[in-house]
């Protein structure tokens, strides 16, 4: 588990991907490797969710070992089990939930739970949470993560939601003191442009 945390710190840019189309999947989660990201979130948001992350472990199994690949958007105890049973790295929520918590702990999982409050973070870490996820990051501020970090100096936090894919924006959250930045629409339309995106994912490789 340590050393997940460990390569989310090295490796600080995270792509959070959905596609119904699995190609699709497969390209983003390529494109993403090649450009030398090694975290990757893929979200329960749509009825493939299962079926293509699958086919992305598959993928990832064979063509991209060094990818640690985890699910986002873990709303219950039921999507926590199935999607560890298809070998996910890491569970990340929108929620802080005890049946959550209880299932990962038991199967040894990385549980990233997201919060927006002092209390809800305090719920998440003794839950047993190493990282919390601050969301939606945009609504609260870089302020927010750099007042609240002293409160938890024993926690990680990742922050995601409305976050722009600019370098001067994901170097502020990592100033701020994040250990990861999820990026979602707004990085992966980089990946159309491969040289582009690359260039900007290197900067922040530690």
């Amino acid at each position: 588990m340590d050393a997940i945390i460990k390569t989310i710190e090295t490796y600080p840019i995270i792509p959070i991907y959905y596609h119904d189309d699995p190609g699709k999947c497969i390209e983003a989660l390529e494109r993403s490797y090649l450009a030398g990201i090694r975290v990757f979130e893929f979200v329960n948001r749509g009825e493939k969710s299962q079926e293509n992350f699958k086919k992305l472990i598959d993928y990832r199994n064979t063509y991209a070992k060094e990818m640690i690949l985890g699910i986002g958007t873990i709303m219950s105890k039921v999507q926590a089990g199935a999607f560890i049973g298809l070998d996910a790295d890491f569970l990340v929520s929108p929620v802080v939930l005890p049946e959550i918590a209880m299932v990962a702990e038991a199967h040894n999982k990385i549980w990233i739970p997201g919060a927006m409050t002092p209390t809800e973070i305090a719920l998440g870490s003794n839950l047993g949470a190493k990282m919390i996820k601050i969301f939606p990051a945009s609504v609260v501020g870089t302020s927010f993560l750099k007042g609240i970090k002293p409160l938890f100096p024993h926690l990680k936090f990742m922050v995601t939601g409305g976050i722009a894919s600019e370098a001067e924006v994901i170097k502020n959250w990592l100033t701020a003191g994040a250990s990861a930045v999820g990026l979602g629409e707004a990085l992966l339309k980089q990946l159309q442009n491969p040289e582009e995106f690359h260039k900007l994912i290197s900067q922040f490789i530690l």
